[in-house]
């Protein structure tokens, strides 16, 4: 009874590592994804007037590719894109991400967007807040 009992916990366990999958790496998503503005320099803004900038995704894969979710990485940072928007081979998407430009001095900010195919791609942007 404990070798079976053993064996079960031994084989649920192989079972559940083998079962996790781990992100796509940078070089993965390049197979599949091309990314433009995905570290962007918004240079010198005024403090307390809101930016935006656009990140462009083109599908370079010969798959439908959705993208399923922006995650920012505070609340200062607004997203803005279609939830689940299919890409199919060669189309683009733009995902817009808005900064409240609350800032003095340099400032560094990012978002981490979640494509089907377990394909996650972190962008950033960065400037300066002046007066």
């Amino acid at each position: 009874m404990k070798l079976v009992t053993l064996l079960s916990f031994l084989f649920f366990g192989i079972t559940s590592l083998n079962s996790q999958t781990k992100p796509a790496t940078d070089n993965d998503i390049a197979k599949f994804l091309k990314f433009t503005n995905d570290n962007y320099d918004m240079g010198k803004i005024t403090n307390g007037k809101p930016v935006e900038y656009n990140v462009d995704v083109q599908n370079i894969s010969n798959s439908n590719i959705t993208l399923d979710n922006v995650i920012v990485s505070c609340g200062c940072t607004t997203p803005k894109y279609t939830k689940n928007q299919v890409l199919t081979p060669g189309a683009h998407a733009t995902i817009t991400l808005g900064f409240n430009g609350a800032a003095i001095g340099p400032f560094s900010k990012s978002a981490t967007l979640f494509f089907s195919g377990n394909l996650v791609k972190p962008v950033s942007f960065h400037g300066e807040g002046v007066q």
